[in-house]
């Protein structure tokens, strides 16, 4: 692994970290892992007793535990993130399997060149 990405990988579980603690005043049940993958995230329990995992997307300051537009907020605001997530798992998650956020930094790059 090289240095930029130990240090990307050492952010997100520092940035991990900072959201489990202000989620705990919301008696939100987490616990940090890393995943299969190698991936920082934080495995958050809804009130069903289900479990989602919320990672960091550093491109674009975002924590997300999902693949739909209401399933990210911002890292940059943890307050205000840890209230969305902790609202989140209040409602409970959606049905199914965790959608996978995935982003192709190269076709944005690209779209900007053209």
């Amino acid at each position: 692994m090289t240095i930029a990405r130990e240090r990307q990988r050492a952010y997100q579980q520092d940035l991990l970290t900072a959201l489990e603690i202000e989620l705990r005043p919301h008696e939100t049940t987490t616990v940090l892992i890393v995943d299969g993958g190698g991936q920082p995230c934080l495995e958050v329990v809804d009130r069903h007793f289900r479990t989602r995992r919320v990672y960091v997307q550093m491109a674009f300051h975002w924590f997300y535990w999902g693949d739909q537009h209401d399933e990210r907020t911002s890292s940059l605001h943890l307050l205000k993130a840890a209230e969305r997530i902790a609202a989140a798992a209040r409602e409970g998650w959606r049905e199914g399997e965790q959608g996978a956020l995935s982003v192709n930094l190269g076709k944005i790059a690209d779209a900007y060149r053209g």
